[in-house]
């Protein structure tokens, strides 16, 4: 997701830095939540499809060679659609760990100040 037109970290400011990961780390977030999304879908084909097999074999679905063919694909693409999500998860999710570890880092780098409340608070 590195982007070689984007200043390096190196260059910016650490509010910038910082800044430039939050919105990273909203894009990974969001990637994610579309890898679980997905995730349900590849669950629901296979479960699908199992269940149509299944109901084939013992007859309680009355058997069609059709049916036979989409509840095979749907159970396989269920399959491969589940690992190859999967994989793509834990990579987003190494990534956002990254981001999340650097811009604490960041954070902890960064001088703060002590703001001192007032004596008096006026209403």
């Amino acid at each position: 997701m590195d982007d070689p037109t984007a200043d390096s970290d190196d260059d910016l400011d650490p509010r910038q830095a910082i800044a430039r990961l939050e919105d990273q780390i909203e894009r990974l977030e969001a990637k994610l939540e579309s890898c679980r999304k997905f995730a349900a879908a590849a669950k629901l084909a296979m479960v699908l499809g199992g269940v149509l097999l299944l109901g084939q074999m013992l007859g309680v679905v009355f058997f069609d060679a059709l049916a036979l063919i989409g509840a095979m694909a749907a159970l396989i693409g269920g399959f491969v659609m589940h690992g190859s999500n999967n994989s793509t998860a834990q990579g987003v999710a190494a990534e956002l760990a990254q981001a999340e570890a650097d811009r604490a880092t960041l954070i902890g780098s960064i001088e703060l100040r002590t703001v001192e409340s007032p004596a008096t608070t006026l209403h």
